[in-house]
């Protein structure tokens, strides 16, 4: 038996092609065969199907047709975000650059914990983190290849181009989960432990994170409208003592909805507050000429959540965390002799093991990177622009029907509606009967103590008459 062929190397692409048409043609078939925005039959019968194409996971010997049958199979269960019927989460459909660019990232397979495993992702990364991080935090310019070496003493010590003062930094994460702990973490070494305070509609992540580091049960201001309330929030701090940390949310995950910023920024200068923002939800508007001005207090925080997966179009992952201080960063600094020898240091290798709490780290910088550089700034803006003019459209189409009820105008990109007299469980059996019978996928909120069917429109190639196909399909689903 012949040895497998490997993806990078050589022989690398010629490798690669006859699997890509393979890929290909099994995600047409699997498509065809789902036929809607995701498979019908509910979970048992999904189930069921999958376990009929695996078979035995593990066989005594393999079979050549396993990379079509799999992958058919993944398609044909998938719930495809490019749907436009496919509404639930902040789960976007990626474009085909991103997705291409992430096919070379896994061909080459460079891993993140060390300059000599991945020479040139390491300076890519390095430069576009850092560009995005003043986009967060005003710059208006980028830094140069010779300002960022990728070394972290290097980059805190270095003042960039751009907005006055201004020395941020990203790191990349698997996500806002991951970016929310990595803010909570820097907060409490910074400040010797903290005080986490948040609003109701916070992510579920930072409490989680709490948790995790140790930290106190966090304080939960109240959010009557859906957001932070800076009355309670002042009151809070006012009472609170020792460091406090402050978590404002831009782009709630049930409503999408956005704290007051510039409010909340101001009351943790009054009170000494440090403050992080959650914007991986939100974030993306900062592409938008439109809508950036949203953000406005953004740049005042400490450190801000970004998510590209979600207002960028990238493949699962693309998080990042952006910090004003550099320096902030310093408790990430770690020492393994085989990966960042002090004399290599010395010697102008890198260290990249103070850029994440993870060692093994594939390069989703890259696909990031060709997106920018494919699409630019207004490029992206205008895909932030199109799908927040679609949740305007959607609300418009409920505002006039006279079988639903609106819950408000959308923040951003998200609608929540749900049908006229309904009841909280018809509301979540609607939803539960179009996801079982494979027609829409919507998802839950609850607010103001009502159950909502929520729609997420990330997908840009939407038209009027898929808005209305939805609302129709609510409708019909929905028992008299």
């Amino acid at each position: 038996m012949s040895t497998p062929p490997l993806a990078s190397g050589p022989e690398g692409p010629d490798a690669l092609r006859p699997l890509l048409d393979t890929v290909l043609g099994a995600l047409t078939e699997g498509a065809a065969a789902r036929g809607g925005p995701l498979p019908a039959g509910g979970p048992g019968q999904v189930a069921q199907r999958l376990r009929t194409a695996l078979g035995d996971p593990l066989p005594q010997h393999g079979s050549p047709d396993a990379l079509h049958t799999l992958v058919r199979a993944l398609a044909e269960g998938a719930a495809d975000p490019a749907d436009p019927l496919c509404t639930a989460h902040l789960h976007c459909p990626p474009l085909a650059v991103a997705t291409a660019a992430d096919l070379a990232a896994s061909a080459l397979n460079p891993s993140l914990d060390s300059w000599d495993q991945a020479p040139a992702a390491s300076e890519l990364e390095a430069l576009v983190a850092r560009a995005l991080a003043h986009l967060v935090y005003g710059a208006t310019d980028t830094p140069d290849a010779t300002d960022a070496t990728g070394t972290q003493d290097t980059r805190g010590a270095q003042d960039t181009q751009g907005a006055p003062g201004t020395r941020a930094d990203a790191v990349v994460t698997t996500g806002g989960t991951e970016s929310n702990q990595l803010a909570l973490l820097l907060a409490r070494e910074k400040h010797h432990g903290v005080q986490l305070v948040c609003g109701a509609g916070a992510h579920h992540s930072l409490h989680r994170a709490a948790w995790l580091l140790g930290l106190p049960e966090p304080v939960v201001v109240p959010a009557p409208a859906g957001i932070l309330d800076p009355a309670a929030l002042d009151s809070a701090l006012t009472d609170l003592r020792g460091p406090l940390l402050v978590a404002a949310t831009a782009g709630t995950t049930d409503a999408g909805l956005i704290d007051p910023l510039p409010d909340i920024a101001g009351l943790c200068a009054t009170h000494g507050a440090r403050l992080h923002i959650d914007a991986a939800y939100g974030g993306g508007l900062l592409f938008s000429d439109r809508h950036r001005a949203r953000l406005d207090g953004l740049a005042h925080a400490d450190t801000v959540t970004l998510d590209l997966h979600k207002l960028g179009w990238q493949p699962v992952a693309a998080g990042l965390l952006a910090v004003r201080d550099p320096t902030d960063l310093t408790p990430l600094a770690h020492r393994a002799d085989y990966l960042n020898a002090d004399d290599d240091t010395e010697a102008g290798h890198p260290d990249l093991l103070g850029r994440s709490l993870r060692t093994t780290r594939r390069p989703d910088i890259l696909k990031i990177a060709v997106t920018l550089k494919t699409l630019g700034r207004h490029g992206i803006g205008r895909l932030v622009d199109q799908v927040c003019a679609h949740a305007h459209e959607l609300a418009d189409l409920i505002a006039a029907h006279p079988a639903f009820e609106l819950y408000d105008r959308p923040a951003i990109s998200t609608v929540l509606f749900r049908p006229h007299g309904a009841t909280d469980d018809t509301v979540a059996a609607v939803r539960r009967t179009l996801l079982d019978q494979g027609l829409a996928v919507l998802g839950r909120a609850t607010l103001d103590g009502r159950r909502w069917l929520k729609a997420t429109l990330l997908n840009p190639h939407t038209r009027p008459g898929d808005l209305a196909t939805l609302l129709k399909l609510v409708e019909g689903h929905t028992p008299r």
